[in-house]
């Protein structure tokens, strides 16, 4: 099959004919339709990720048609139409029983600790446990830019955050995370006030329902803008891109008893940002983390799809090749156009 290839860290990735993949006795085999450009596939290549044994295939989020089934699979058949979660529990551990897979201990994920999707094919591990049916009304493009953005929002804002109507929720970050974060807390009917460094990424995040909108550029204080227009600071503040300074101002920006979720990853010499303590303790706030999403909740975020309540295909930007992605990838940090960027050409 044809996939994208990197054989080191940071150095450019190559367009390789490799093996293709065969399912195991739990898995399956995908034929991949379309897939994301994430830039936590940009950590992996840069070296942050101590899963990824190079040479390695990136790629995570993901949708197609099953190729090959393995002889223990019960729930899926060549042909379905199917996407999966970026995390793929194990299906056994204690984790797992108490429906929490994606915490799993003995975690699977395609394009880091296997080779992932920019490539033809693609292999999934325990796939009774992991696949998602895809809905005919739902299209690959569509469906890649759920697998790991939109349903990773759905959980940090539904089920981490408990967003309810008429709360301030405030979104540091307006890439694929962020503005799926508006969409959804926007739905739910949540006042929610987006943040950004540009101001085509705040404009987008208008037209998905931001109530506010602020360039962190052009205040002297993230936090007490916010505080400002909410009147003494939002219900819920979400971190969706992943930097000490916007996961401070994001704790910040809270009013008494607040929650923060950290959802965008904080690596290499970024991991430990230095912690508020003494406002999370005087103002009894929760400092809460995110990962990722089951599949059995997909049900929930695809009925809202299905309803109208939530349109993840006006998050869509560009669509691109193969060939394409290898400078979309490295790219990343420095050309990160708004919406979800999408290899729909293999």
């Amino acid at each position: 099959m044809k996939a994208v290839v990197y054989e080191s860290f940071s150095a450019t990735p190559k367009i390789m004919n490799v093996e293709d993949p065969t399912p195991e006795n739990h898995g399956v085999v995908i034929k991949v339709e379309a897939t994301g450009v994430c830039r936590s596939d940009w950590h992996g290549w840069m070296g942050h990720d101590p899963d990824i044994v190079l040479p390695h295939v990136p790629g995570h989020e993901f949708a197609g048609v099953i190729e090959a089934v393995g002889k223990d699979v019960q729930r899926f058949k060549v042909g379905d139409r199917v996407t999966v979660p970026f995390v793929s529990g194990c299906g056994s551990c204690p984790e797992c029983h108490g429906g929490n897979h994606q915490v799993c201990g003995n975690q699977t994920q395609p394009g880091f600790t296997h080779w992932g999707s920019f490539a033809e094919y693609v292999s999934i591990h325990n796939a009774d446990v992991n696949l998602v049916t895809l809905p005919e009304s739902i299209d690959f493009t569509t469906a890649a830019s759920l697998g790991c953005r939109f349903v990773t929002s759905f959980r940090a804002v539904v089920d981490q955050g408990k967003v309810s109507a008429g709360q301030w929720v405030a979104v540091h970050g307006c890439g694929g995370v962020g503005l799926s974060a508006i969409m959804i807390a926007n739905s739910i009917g949540a006042n929610v006030i987006a943040v950004d460094v540009t101001d085509d990424k705040l404009e987008l995040a208008k037209a998905l329902g931001a109530y506010a909108t602020i360039n962190a550029t052009s205040v002297p204080d993230v936090a007490e803008a916010i505080k400002e227009i909410t009147r003494g600071g939002a219900h819920v503040s979400i971190d969706a891109l992943g930097h000490p300074t916007t996961c401070i101002n994001s704790i910040k920006s809270l009013k008494k008893l607040g929650k923060h979720v950290q959802v965008g990853l904080l690596l290499a010499d970024q991991a430990t940002p230095p912690i508020p303590m003494n406002l999370v303790i005087a103002h009894e706030l929760e400092i809460i983390g995110s990962h990722g999403m089951q599949a059995f909740r997909y049900d929930a975020m695809l009925s809202m799809i299905k309803s109208g309540k939530l349109s993840p295909e006006k998050l869509l930007g560009r669509t691109i090749s193969l060939e394409e992605s290898i400078a979309a990838l490295t790219n990343i940090d420095k050309i990160n156009p708004p919406g979800v960027t999408v290899v729909t050409r293999f």
